[in-house]
Parts: structure tokens; C-alpha cells; sequence
């Protein structure tokens, strides 16, 4: 995923050319001056610093967290704060939503600080971008972005305890060390805690960041080690922790939201007489939007408040609307494809190119073409959108499941014409998320609620309807790749035609093609070592909301890619993992700009390359772990699939079973993933399992369809997600280490879902013969 700003940016330029911890969010004013002790401040001066010595162009720009709106921070006077009893207090300024980034920050934070695990708590940052740098939890980038910046943290706030005990002593500083949350010096064996320094410390000036030395990987005690559990998780399991639908205020009302079905659709008329008969109904309101480009903005409709929810219901229910189903009135999901597939069958925008592919079509020894494709996906987390608004003197204060709540802030600045400084928005736990949450419409829809009501808090909740019926959608898409062979099959021209709306389209009116991000994620990156290579991208008009969804376009590119792979290696007689590994080549890094990736994940493309080895690797490893070549009985068959995505290397390999019904069964999964360093080898285990599931629902069950501008799913019984007693019995993660944590992190949340689907569909090939071109694959198999 991108923050809109720098998306907004890019669009623009593509038209113009250990045990439980409490977690609570608290105030900055509650954190410096409850805690009556340590504050530190690092200077940022080094940002500066970095600069010197770099042309303009170079210091224009800006990677990983320095190229993000509001950058990055890592001044303790911010994150870190030491009580006199010794308890340390990390605050988190990203969003928990089961990937463990509250345990991860403050372990890093805690590891550098020579903290005592069981005196670490943490609390949960507001939304202010300014005072906590960059705040948007999408793209795979917490910790890639934040993993070296806390730990000069903890690192400066240990040699600021070493120096305000040695002070205390009189006594060098190099003869105290810190370690496990006591002070010592060894020459005289005095001793103290942390607490007992802490108001010293924070007295002395801020040591230099060069001046702050970080540990080394041998001396981390909680980096690295995979033993630390989520802080929040007892809380969490015994349903003490805060989502967005727990939060209460003192006379807090409920609200929903008949919602235009179409998108685009406006209010012509409401009659709510019978709606307000309903006991429990307070106020019915009329909420504007309907516009086109939405971007963050509601779609509009009509607000039932009520005392409770079921009121709020029942109102809604009631309600009798005349809409104006506007220019999307007509959209059908089975005519829209046809003309995707109308434009994949015909030159599009050329977006990358290398070599003569018309030439070397033409004296290729034979021809292969397919068309691929995926449909709109709704993220559908577990806990549906919800906020809860007040606005007392002139304030508005938002308690959120929010990805953004920068964005988030700056929303409800905007349509309550607020000063920036009059709102505040609070993070919960986030039951989910996905990408849904990083757009924050249902927490504008909150505020204007509360306002409507003069100011009493207002819970603003989506239904599982709502959520499912009002998204903002996975585009859908047509893949088209056609590829001439040589004598012995092996591809000497590569065309690839990528034909899908782009999230583009909530920000302005019909861009129609695809922008630098979204073909950068597995399409003109493709590694594949061929000289003969053209990706074409025609034009797709958007007609719902499209928007991010977990890995985003890395899903239809790689399941194209490694499905058409496999077709071309059974067409050539090959062993479909043999035919990948030679088509990705000898390991070889390349320069991501070099094969028209402009975007390169945002980070900087010569620390991060594409590395061709790491790919193979990934790609031998889980070929190892599934025993790749054995044979198996009738009805069951193995697949394989590789794929780069958020700057990490991912592999899958299948084993299915297709029954005499097209039922699919998953008897096993082995995913192997190389992130680089992994911080939390814990969380990075839990994703990869969590990924799998997830690619598995997108594989074989979940999908959208419209018909009449509408979707025609509303609910799990249509929108099917995975179902527990449809889990692989066996998922084996292989964590392919690197022990050099001066080398840049890898993305860890999305990366695994992105080749779970070729590898299945491989897999169902292997086993029936039957090679299945669209997801899910349930549909084609039972008929």
C-alpha cells in the first residue's frame, strides 16, 4: 500500500508523462508528567547531516521513512519514559491489528535500553504525524521503515542512564555498564536502577546520534529470538483488550447509515415517519457525499441515531429512500470483464520494454497465450469499520480502529471545518484491517453524527452488510500474457498486457491506467531473464471504489506469472520448479530502475535490489520442504510459486487433493519467506500462517460481483473467507535467516499472500490436469 499524499503525487506525474502489559492510550501530557521521572530527546541533526556530500537531485530524494509524509522520529522525549519505580514506558505510534507491532517496537526499544522485559508497558500513540513521524500502518514498512531509529532510542536513553549514574559516582562513564535494567560499576560494585537515575538523566544534554553506540547481535537479548509473546495477548483472549466497537462513553448514542448501493448514487428523497416511530430513535440526519472521485469521504445516505444499536437497526430499516443510483447504475461485473478482456486482446500502454518481441514472436518455434483472471475482493476484516465522535468546546475527539489516523485527523479537519488543532484522533486495536482501515470515511461519518447531535458522543458502526456491500474494493482484473519458445521451450519473447482499474480513481476522475506503484508490484519488475520482454497496460475505467487489499496488485501479476510459467513448463516437458529456476536466471541484483520500476516499494534501489538469488532460494527451499518430486496417488499433485513483493522473497509449494466432485482439499503448505533480518522471527512465522489462509480463501472461495451497480454479496454465507475445517493440516514456515541487522529489513505482512494461488493452481493442475486460468478456483472445478 502508499499513503494517499504520495499516491496523489504519482498520479499527478503518470497523467503529466512476555506476560500481559497494559496497553492504554494516554495523553503526551499523562505520559510526561504521571510518570514523574526520565524523559530524553535525540536530535534529529543527523537528518541534516545525512545530506552533506549529496547532490540536489539525491537530497530531493527520499526513501523508506525519510520519503514519507511527516517522516520519522526517534526521540525518546517521545517514545520512551522511565518512572521512578523503574517502569519503562514505550509508546507505540503504529496501528495493532494482529501483526505484533506494539511487541516488536517495544522490544526493540526495551533490548537497546538493557530493559528488564517484565518492567516494559506499553501505550498507544494518538494521530499526530508531527510529533511521532509517519504514522500510516500499510505497505509492510512498520518495522522496515522504524527497526534502526528505535533502536538509537533505547540506545541513546542507555548511555544517558550510564552517564547520569557515572555523574552520581564520579566515576568515568566507560566504567559503568548497563545491563537488564541495572546500572554498575564494577570497580567499586555499586549499583543502581534505573529509577534511581532517572530525573539525572534526564537532565544532561542529548548525546550526538553518532555518538550512541547500538549493540551488537550477539548481546540482543529479545532482537532476533523469537521467545516473546504479544503484550496484548492475554488481554486480547480474554476480551479485556479495546476495539473500536468496545469503546463507551457516558451517554453515548449508536448510529448507521443507509448508504447508497451504487457507487455515485445520491439521496433524491427520504420519508422517515416510520422510522422515528421505532422506540430508541433520536435523530435522523442527511449525510452529503455521493461524489465522484470519493476519495476518504463518505458516499453519503441517511444517518439513524438511536439509543442503542438495535434501534439504530430497526430505524434504518424503516427508512423509506428514493435514490439516484447515478453513473454506475449499469455496472455488471460479467459484461466488465469482457471488455477487459477486449482490451488485453489489443496493444495498450507500453510501460516497459526490452528487446524485439514482435520480431522474436515471429521466428519463435511455437506460440502460447492465456488470459488470467481475479475479481473485486472486499478485505472484510473480523471487526467491521466503527468510531466513536465527541465534540465538546469546540473539539472533536475520535476513538477509531484506524489504519490512518493521520488521515483520519485530516478528514474530519476538512468536512467540519475545524482548526487542526481541535481534533484528536485515538487508536484502538484494530479487530483486522487489510487496507480497509487506512481509509477513514466511516470516522468522518462518526463526527458528523456527534455533530448533528450538538456534540453528545455518537458510535458510528458498520454491519458485516455494510462492510461487505461499501468497500472499498481489490480491483478486478484480466491478465494477458502471450510467449513465443525456442526448440526446447524456453520463452525468447515475453508480451504481458495487465488490464485492471486503479485505486487511482478515488482520487481523481477515471485515470484509466494503472500508476508506477501498482504496475511495480510484480509486473514490470518481473526478474524473469529474457531479452524479448514488452508489459503493455490498456485502459480500465474504475466504476466502485477500489483500494488497497493485502499484497494489492501482487495478486493478480503473480498469479498470472506463475501460473503461465507452469503451463510453458508443462508444454516443454519440464519439471515446472526446473523451468522457474531457469527462467529467473543465475543469481544476478538488479537495478529495479533499470527494468522500469520507477517505485521500487519506495525504499532506495540501490540498498534494496532486486536479488535474484534470494528468490531462488526461497523458491529450492520450500521444493525441499515438500519433498518436491516424490510421487504421490491418484487425485493429489504438488505446485510451485515464487514472487518479489514490499522488497521480500516468497515461495509456496502445494499439495491438493481434487476429489471426483472438483472439491479442492490442501493437505499441506510450505512457505518460505527472506525478509532479511527479522526482528520478531515470532510475528514473521504468524504472518506467513496468517497469509496462507488468507491466499487460500482468495484461491478457492472469495469473490464480488455487481450486477445493476450493486454487489451481489452482503455477508459471509457469500463472500466466502477461509472456514477453519478448509485449513491445511500442515503449513511449514521456513525462515531463511540473515544475521546482519545493519542490512535493510523486508516487508512482512503482505509478502505472503501473493503466490499461495499459483501454487494451488499449479498444484490442482498437477493432480487433474486441469489447468484453471480465474480465482476462485472452486467455481471452475465443481462444474
Amino acid at each position: 500500500m502508499i499513503h494517499e499524499a504520495k499516491l496523489m503525487a504519482e498520479l499527478a506525474a503518470s497523467q503529466n508523462a512476555a506476560g500481559p502489559v497494559r496497553i492504554d492510550n494516554v495523553s503526551r501530557r499523562g505520559i510526561l508528567g504521571g510518570m514523574g521521572a526520565l524523559v530524553l530527546a535525540l536530535s534529529l541533526s543527523d537528518r541534516a547531516k545525512a545530506d552533506e556530500g549529496q547532490t540536489e537531485e539525491q537530497k530531493a530524494k527520499k526513501f523508506g521513512a525519510d520519503g514519507m509524509p511527516n517522516g520519522w522520529r526517534d526521540d525518546p522525549k517521545v517514545f520512551v519514559a522511565i518512572a521512578k519505580d523503574g517502569t519503562v514506558t514505550v509508546t507505540n505510534h503504529r496501528s495493532e491489528m494482529g501483526q505484533g507491532v506494539r511487541t516488536s517496537i517495544a522490544f526493540t526499544v526495551a533490548d537497546e535500553l538493557e530493559a528488564d522485559w517484565s518492567k516494559v508497558k506499553v501505550v498507544q500513540a494518538w494521530g499526530e504525524e508531527t510529533h511521532f513521524g509517519n504514522q500510516d500502518t500499510d505497505g509492510s514498512r512498520s518495522l522496515r521503515h522504524f527497526f534502526q531509529h528505535f533502536r538509537h532510542a533505547g540506545a541513546a536513553a542507555r548511555l544517558m542512564l550510564i552517564q547520569a549514574a557515572a555523574k552520581q559516582w564520579g566515576v568515568p562513564a566507560g566504567e559503568v555498564k548497563a545491563e537488564n535494567h541495572v546500572l554498575t560499576h564494577a570497580k567499586s560494585g555499586r549499583t543502581l536502577g534505573y529509577g534511581d537515575v532517572a530525573e539525572a538523566a534526564a537532565a544532561l544534554p542529548v548525546p550526538a546520534r553518532e555518538s550512541v553506540q547500538l549493540k551488537k547481535p550477539e548481546a540482543f537479548r529479545y532482537i532476533g529470538k523469537g521467545k516473546i509473546g504479544l503484550i496484548d495477548n492475554h488481554d486480547i483472549t480474554t476480551g479485556k483488550a479495546i476495539y473500536a466497537l468496545d469503546v463507551k462513553l457516558d451517554g453515548m448514542l449508536y448510529a448507521l447509515v443507509a448508504r447508497p448501493a451504487v457507487y455515485g448514487g445520491k439521496v433524491v428523497s427520504f420519508d422517515d415517519t416510520e422510522a422515528k416511530k421505532v422506540p430508541g430513535v433520536v435523530k435522523i440526519i442527511k449525510i452529503e457525499g455521493g461524489e465522484i472521485p470519493s476519495e476518504f469521504m463518505p458516499l453519503g445516505g441517511i444517518a439513524v441515531i438511536a439509543k442503542n444499536t438495535w434501534a439504530a437497526m430497526k430505524g434504518r430499516e424503516a427508512l423509506k429512500i428514493t435514490w439516484d443510483d447515478g453513473p454506475n447504475a449499469s455496472y455488471d461485473t460479467t459484461a466488465f470483464r469482457k471488455e477487459l478482456e477486449k482490451a488485453a486482446r489489443a496493444p495498450g500502454k507500453v510501460v516497459r520494454v526490452a528487446g524485439d518481441v514482435d520480431g522474436a514472436m515471429k521466428t519463435a518455434k511455437a506460440k502460447f497465450e492465456a488470459e488470467y483472471f481475479v475479481p473485486h475482493l472486499a478485505q472484510a476484516p473480523m471487526e467491521p469499520p466503527a468510531a466513536v465522535a465527541r465534540i465538546k468546546d469546540g473539539a472533536c475527539e475520535i476513538w477509531a480502529c484506524t489504519q490512518g489516523p493521520q488521515a483520519a485527523h485530516d478528514r474530519v479537519v476538512k468536512r467540519l471545518n475545524l482548526p487542526a488543532d481541535k481534533v484528536r484522533v485515538n487508536v484502538t486495536l484494530l479487530g483486522g484491517g487489510f487496507g480497509r482501515k487506512s481509509k477513514p470515511d466511516y470516522v468522518v461519518e462518526a463526527a458528523l453524527c456527534s455533530q448533528a447531535m450538538d456534540g453528545q458522543p455518537v458510535k458510528l458502526v458498520w454491519t458485516r452488510e455494510d462492510d461487505i456491500q461499501h468497500s472499498y474494493y481489490h480491483t478486478i482484473s484480466v491478465e494477458r500474457i502471450e510467449a513465443g519458445v525456442d526448440e526446447k521451450g524456453m520463452p525468447v519473447a515475453w508480451l504481458h498486457r495487465s488490464v485492471a482499474p486503479t485505486i487511482g480513481s478515488i482520487f481523481a476522475p477515471d485515470p484509466k491506467h494503472e500508476l508506477p506503484f501498482e504496475l511495480g508490484m510484480g509486473l514490470v519488475n518481473n526478474p524473469l531473464a529474457l531479452k524479448n520482454l514488452r508489459f503493455e497496460n490498456p485502459e480500465a475505467s474504475a466504476h466502485t471504489r477500489i483500494g488497497w487489499f493485502r499484497s494489492v496488485s501482487n495478486i493478480p501479476h503473480a498469479f498470472a506469472i506463475q501460473s503461465f510459467v507452469a503451463e510453458l513448463a508443462h508444454a516443454a516437458g519440464r519439471d515446472p520448479k526446473d523451468y522457474l529456476l531457469e527462467l529467473i536466471g543465475p543469481a544476478r541484483k538488479i537495478d529495479p530502475t533499470e527494468i522500469g520500476d520507477v517505485w521500487n516499494y519506495g525504499e532506495d534501489p540501490k540498498r534494496y535490489p532486486v536479488d535474484t538469488g534470494r528468490l531462488r532460494r526461497v523458491i529450492e527451499t520450500v521444493a525441499d520442504g515438500a519433498k518436491w518430486g516424490r510421487k504421490l496417488e491418484k487425485g493429489r499433485g504438488l505446485g510451485i510459486a515464487g514472487h518479489y513483493s514490499f522488497v521480500t522473497y516468497t515461495a509456496v509449494a502445494a499439495e491438493v487433493e481434487v476429489d471426483d466432485k472438483g472439491q479442492v482439499k490442501v493437505h499441506a503448505i510450505d512457505i518460505a519467506v527472506d525478509c532479511g533480518p527479522q526482528v520478531n522471527p515470532e510475528r514473521v512465522r504468524s504472518q506467513m500462517e496468517g497469509a496462507v489462509v488468507m491466499g487460500m480463501g482468495l484461491a478457492l472461495t472469495s469473490k464480488i460481483t455487481f450486477k445493476n451497480g450493486r454487489a451481489e454479496q452482503s455477508n459471509y454465507d457469500g463472500y466466502e473467507v477461509l472456514r477453519i475445517d478448509a485449513a491445511p493440516k500442515v503449513v511449514r514456515v521456513h525462515l531463511l535467516p540473515s544475521d546482519n541487522y545493519d542490512s535493510p529489513l523486508g516487508g512482512v505482512g503482505e509478502p505472503g499472500v501473493p503466490p499461495v494461488a499459483p501454487a494451488i493452481a499449479n498444484a490442482v493442475f498437477a493432480a487433474t490436469g486441469r489447468r484453471v486460468r480465474e480465482l476462485p478456483l472452486r467455481d471452475q472445478l465443481s462444474t
